[in-house]
Formats: structure tokens, C-alpha cells, sequence
């Protein structure tokens, strides 16, 4: 009977274990936006088609942000520091060419959808005694009270001093054709809100 003996000159084999770890994956390469996407805020969003349009949306953005600040600061400066953006536009729209409003027309104008935001705004006025209403019929028709026209007198001042005075007389006829590509594109984002509810 032979026994089998391991030659000490070679050496011994030894069966491969398995790994049970898996190999590292390579971190993925995120794309860096390229100088040519613009001044935007949404990289992602910017269409090959257009460009332009993702950079008018965050000049937008920023915009309708420092408008906003603006407008409460300013209201807070003629007198009233507890209206928002929204009370600020409804008491202005109110006092708009002396003629009572109704709610649904003032959404209109100003192209609310949300008619609860504009009542309850509304509803803060009337209480702060800068708005007034009559009832006629059934409709309830929104009118500035005194104190209301004071305070946005005030405000036309503020305005004036601080505002228009630092824009110049000569930036005018930008601002006027700006206003004009605003509305037009309004009406754009509109349709295009109605095609997006159809989907």
C-alpha cells in the first residue's frame, strides 16, 4: 500500500475562492453644461430648437422675484407693511381707473385662475378698510376707500423716487416694446397650459 506524499518542491494546489464582493463600478461622468447652453437656471430643459426660450424663463424668474420684493417694500415704505405681492396688485387694480370691479373681472385682467386667492385678498382689504363694497344685485362690486387711494398715492411716490427716477426717460421705448413681447408671449404660455390639461 503507497501512501501519496506532497513533494515539498512543489507547491501545493489551492482551489480559487470565489469573490463574493463585486468589482467597483466606475463613477459615471456627469456632463458639464457647455458655455453655450446660456444664462439659465434648468440646463436640462434647454431645447436645441430654442435656447433663448430657457434663458427668457429664468430672466422671468428672477424678475417676477425682485418685482415682487419690490412692490411689498415699496408698500411697506408708502405706509403698510402687512400687504403681500398679491394685496398689493389687487389695490392697485381696485383704485385702476376709478370704476367698481367685480371679482370675476378682476381675475380676468389679471389673469388669475385661482378666484379663492383673489377673495380671500380682497376679503383682507375690505378688513384693513382700504377696499369698500357695494352689492348690486347679486354681484358684489369692489371699490378703493379712502384710506385706500392715500396709500396708493403714497406709493406712486415711493415709486417715483426710488424706481423711475434710477431707470431714466431714455430706457422707455425698451420697456414699452418689452411689454409688448410679454403679453404675446402670455398668451403663447396660455395655449400652450390648455394643450398640456388636454394631454
Amino acid at each position: 500500500m503507497t501512501r501519496h506524499t506532497t513533494d515539498p518542491l512543489k507547491p501545493a494546489r489551492t482551489r480559487a475562492v470565489p469573490s463574493r464582493t463585486k468589482p467597483a463600478r466606475a463613477p459615471v461622468a456627469r456632463k458639464r453644461p457647455t458655455r453655450s447652453l446660456g444664462i439659465v437656471s434648468s440646463s436640462h430643459l434647454v431645447s436645441p430648437r430654442s435656447r433663448e426660450s430657457s434663458e427668457f424663463e429664468f430672466a422671468l424668474i428672477v424678475a417676477w422675484n425682485a418685482f415682487s420684493r419690490w412692490c411689498v417694500r415699496c408698500m411697506a415704505a408708502a405706509g403698510n407693511v402687512e400687504l403681500t405681492i398679491t394685496d398689493v396688485l389687487m389695490l392697485h387694480h381696485v383704485n385702476h381707473r376709478a370704476r367698481n370691479k367685480k371679482l370675476a373681472d378682476i381675475c380676468f385682467v389679471l389673469n388669475y385662475e385661482d378666484a379663492h386667492v383673489v377673495a380671500y385678498s380682497l376679503k383682507k382689504l375690505v378688513a384693513s378698510k382700504l377696499v369698500q363694497t357695494e352689492k348690486v344685485g347679486k354681484e358684489v362690486f369692489y371699490s378703493p376707500s379712502r384710506k385706500g387711494e392715500e396709500l396708493v398715492a403714497q406709493y406712486r411716490e415711493v415709486r417715483e423716487a426710488c424706481l423711475l427716477n434710477n431707470l431714466g426717460s431714455e430706457m422707455n421705448t425698451e420697456i414699452g416694446q418689452m411689454a409688448k413681447l410679454l403679453r404675446t408671449l402670455s398668451g403663447a404660455y396660455d395655449q400652450a397650459a390648455r394643450a398640456a390639461t388636454s394631454l
